[in-house]
């Protein structure tokens, strides 16, 4: 299957690898939160027309790996 997106006269494929981290670091997004996560971001990426490849709960940190069309820019869906 192509996996690229386009219209008539363009073609793309573009991925980011996005990294969350809360303020020094704190152990936070564990426990009853880590449920509600993978919901919560799925719902805000098809707000912005975007696909959600995939995406790891640390502690610490999250790793989100985010297929943009090329009409919005990375700091546009991040904030």
């Amino acid at each position: 299957m192509d996996e690229t997106e386009g219209l008539s006269h363009t073609k793309w494929d573009w991925k980011y690898h996005v990294v969350f981290i809360p303020k020094c670091r704190r152990k936070v997004l564990h426990g009853q939160l880590r449920r509600n996560w993978g919901e919560a971001f799925r719902r805000l990426a098809a707000q912005r027309e975007c696909r959600f490849e995939e995406g790891h709960l640390m502690s610490d940190h999250v790793h989100l790996m985010i297929a943009l069309p090329p009409k919005y820019s990375v700091s546009q869906v991040v904030g």
